[in-house]
């Protein structure tokens, strides 16, 4: 059966089977996975690698929930994906990037690809290698041509929206000398704030991943020569010494970040955030209070990404999590608006230094262009995008 998406195109999975003899593979054991779209006409040298987003596990028993699963095992992964935002191929959709290589980048290993403990517990069968994934997978898309890349972005959304982060500079060293190479982050500026119970809780579940996957080692050295590793996993205490350009999509009131950091389950026995996390306009005055103090310790610990016109930024002001890889949010006639520019606008303009981008919303609700989202009660949950 043919599905016709008129915004989307179905993009086949690759397997990289030689992955397995170097030990890179996702939780369970099972190979890496990618979906290719080749670039034509004049982007042909040109490439987008995204990374897939998926929370993280923390401990055995999250990675052992994760195996049976899309988010551990490539055996249970779709064996197509639609295309569409940064990823689309039509030019009326995504008019800067549309004939580029498009990858995108399956998420198996729980560690936003930094993890590589060579131990493997034979009772769990949990391989924790996802910054081998990260090196499997890059050496095989520069075989199929990105060492000719003349333009390079890494991006990705949430948990792969981290990934570009912390594999910023390490993505830069892998490409040609001469190629202009940078990295976008969408969602991906997790911050390290206390939760409503005062708890210090999003710290902890770091620290956990890190130890859990033996990540310090992957991490950028610059940041784990100060701080300990467990902080290493927040852009906002390495950022500045990131020397890549660097571009930052994000919701000054991200949802995942006010389901997770704010305000995550165990802080709220009661359940009073339930009705307000899935629905911004469910949120009491109370709580509204509570997520504008949420932006402005967001906002403050983005003040060291600087204003240099090699870093960028679309700080909306709406209750979204992942924005360019959604048409609705990428481009379209409604997509979200700042400064009269829609995000497609704004990373290809500072992409191809036609502008600066430097960007932040008023407060909510100032900003009739958003797509705020609204969850199902299933969708409530930690660890998922």
């Amino acid at each position: 059966m043919v599905l016709l998406i008129s915004e989307a195109s179905y993009v086949p999975i690759t397997f990289v089977q030689n992955a397995v003899t170097k030990g890179a593979v996702c939780l369970d054991g099972s190979p890496p996975a990618y979906h290719f779209d080749k670039g034509f006409g004049s982007g042909i040298n040109s490439w987008v690698v995204a990374f897939e987003g998926g929370g993280w596990c923390n401990n055995v028993t999250t990675c052992l929930s994760r195996k049976t699963h899309r988010l551990g095992s490539s055996k249970q992964m779709a064996k197509q994906i639609a295309f569409s935002g940064i990823l689309s191929n039509m030019r009326q959709f995504n008019p800067d990037f549309y004939n580029w290589n498009r990858v995108k980048v399956r998420y198996c290993d729980g560690s936003s690809f930094t993890g590589d403990v060579e131990a493997v517990n034979p009772t769990t069968k949990l391989h924790f290698r996802g910054a081998r994934i990260f090196a499997a997978v890059m050496e095989d898309l520069l075989a199929k041509g990105m060492k000719n890349a003349k333009n390079a972005i890494i991006s990705g959304c949430s948990a792969g929206g981290l990934t570009s982060v912390l594999h910023c500079d390490r993505f830069r060293s892998l490409l040609p000398r001469g190629a202009r190479v940078k990295c976008l982050s969408d969602a991906g500026y997790f911050i390290n704030a206390r939760d409503v119970s005062g708890a210090q809780h999003i710290e902890q579940f770091f620290t956990q991943v890190v130890v859990t996957h033996g990540s310090a080692k992957n991490l950028p050295q610059s940041c784990t020569s100060r701080l300990s590793p467990g902080l290493c996993f927040f852009p906002q205490y390495l950022v500045s010494q990131i020397t890549t350009p660097i571009f930052f999509v994000n919701a000054a009131y991200d949802s995942w970040q006010i389901k997770n950091i704010l305000a995550p389950g165990v802080a709220d026995p009661q359940g009073h955030w339930h009705s307000c996390k899935l629905d911004i306009n469910n949120c009491s005055p109370n709580q509204l209070d509570l997520m504008q103090g949420f932006r402005t310790e967001f906002l403050r610990a983005l003040t060291v990404v600087g204003n240099s016109s090699s870093k960028g930024m679309f700080i909306d002001s709406c209750y979204a999590h992942c924005q360019t890889e959604m048409q609705e949010t990428w481009l379209r006639s409604d997509s979200p608006i700042l400064a009269k520019t829609t995000i497609a606008r704004a990373v290809a303009d500072w992409f191809y230094e036609r502008r600066p981008f430097h960007q932040i919303d008023c407060p909510y609700p100032c900003n009739p262009t958003c797509h705020n989202r609204v969850f199902e009660p299933q969708d409530d949950h930690p660890g998922g995008v």
